[in-house]
């Protein structure tokens, strides 16, 4: 096995790196409804609202907070504005038409690749590269973030025990 060490993150970023791994989890979910033949439009269903009540402040927080500390023009920036985009896109298509399984393999391909692109190079960039009483700030406000919520959802499609 590789020497691979886990990633130091700066305490700014811990509660973002949190919400990748709760999205990590909703990508695994996605997978087991489609592996488990689950009618796809339950799985949609489950994606959009995860996307409203998880998904969507984390990508408000992303850009308010972060992305905007980079130039409008830099690499990275453009590049993480550009999957944002991608994956409301995405979104858009599930609205329309939640039982469509391209889509859902699409949109948790996309979305996992935004999130290790996240995790492995922007996040890395910029605790390297914002001040640290800036990162300070951006901890301070992501404390201060609305909860997201934390209602079940009702259907565990992904539950061994309930297809």
């Amino acid at each position: 096995m590789d020497n691979v060490r886990p990633i130091k993150r700066n305490p700014a970023l811990v509660e973002l790196s949190r919400d990748h791994h709760f999205a990590l989890l909703l990508l695994w979910k996605i997978r087991e409804g489609l592996k488990k033949q689950v009618q796809p439009d339950r799985i949609g269903s489950y994606v959009i609202h995860f996307f409203d009540t998880d998904l969507r402040p984390h990508f408000n927080a992303e850009e308010e907070l972060l992305f905007n500390r980079l130039p409008a023009n830099q690499e990275l920036r453009i590049q993480a504005e550009d999957e944002h985009r991608r994956l409301h896109g995405l979104i858009d298509t599930l609205r329309s038409n939640p039982g469509n399984p391209d889509a859902l393999k699409r949109f948790s391909e996309t979305l996992e690749s935004h999130i290790r692109f996240e995790e492995r190079t922007l996040f890395n960039y910029l605790q390297e590269n914002i001040p640290e009483v800036e990162l300070s700030g951006i901890a301070a406000s992501l404390n201060q973030r609305a909860p997201v919520s934390a209602a079940p959802w009702p259907d565990i499609f992904w539950d061994k025990k309930s297809s």
